[in-house]
């Protein structure tokens, strides 16, 4: 650990870790809009405090895992949280952040953490849907243009615990809490 409480960078090799033990609460937290578009050329398409504020509120203290193409459009890691990062490329790194390679491997890493939370892009979401007990969702209620999407929840495994719908002066969008049947 440093100074600030986060762990220093390291990286993590998925042949190192047991994949036997699961975090007990992994939760996937996104804003989409009405077609499961997150974002474009790597950017998030809107700009909503409320969502920001919620964001913040729900993954500071805990672990947040994302790919590498997420990690690099933030101007910096995310403070009060650990940032793990997940890509293939096995001479990646950066300051104050884990490198994983695997999904697993990084989720294995934050097996001390009661509620580590997923946090994009599209092509991790798309690993973690089927691993995950809690998706927390904003969901703007307007279509946008976009290149990456969330998977698509399956009501079969899937029930809305909690919904709070919300207003912003260009569109409607709701909190959804998920959780897995």
């Amino acid at each position: 650990m440093n100074s600030k409480g986060l762990k220093d960078s390291k990286t993590v090799h998925a042949s190192k870790v047991s994949r036997s033990l699961k975090v007990p609460k992994v939760t996937l937290i996104a804003a989409i809009d009405e077609n499961g578009v997150l974002g474009k050329d790597n950017q998030l398409i809107w700009h909503l405090p409320e969502d920001l504020k919620r964001f913040k509120r729900l993954t500071t203290g805990h672990s947040i895992i994302m790919g590498r193409k997420t990690f690099e459009s933030l101007p910096k890691a995310l403070p009060n949280r650990h940032n793990i990062v997940v890509t293939r490329n096995q001479n990646y790194s950066k300051e104050e952040v884990t490198v994983c390679h695997s999904l697993e491997a990084a989720i294995e890493f934050t097996k001390d953490d009661d509620q580590p939370f997923i946090i994009g892009g599209g092509e991790i979401y798309k690993q973690a849907i089927g691993l995950a007990d809690v998706i927390e969702l904003t969901k703007i209620h307007s279509k946008f243009e976009g290149d990456v999407f969330f998977p698509k929840i399956d009501s079969k495994k899937w029930t809305v615990e909690k919904e709070e719908r919300m207003s912003h002066p260009n569109f409607e969008y709701s909190f959804f809490t998920y959780i897995k049947k």
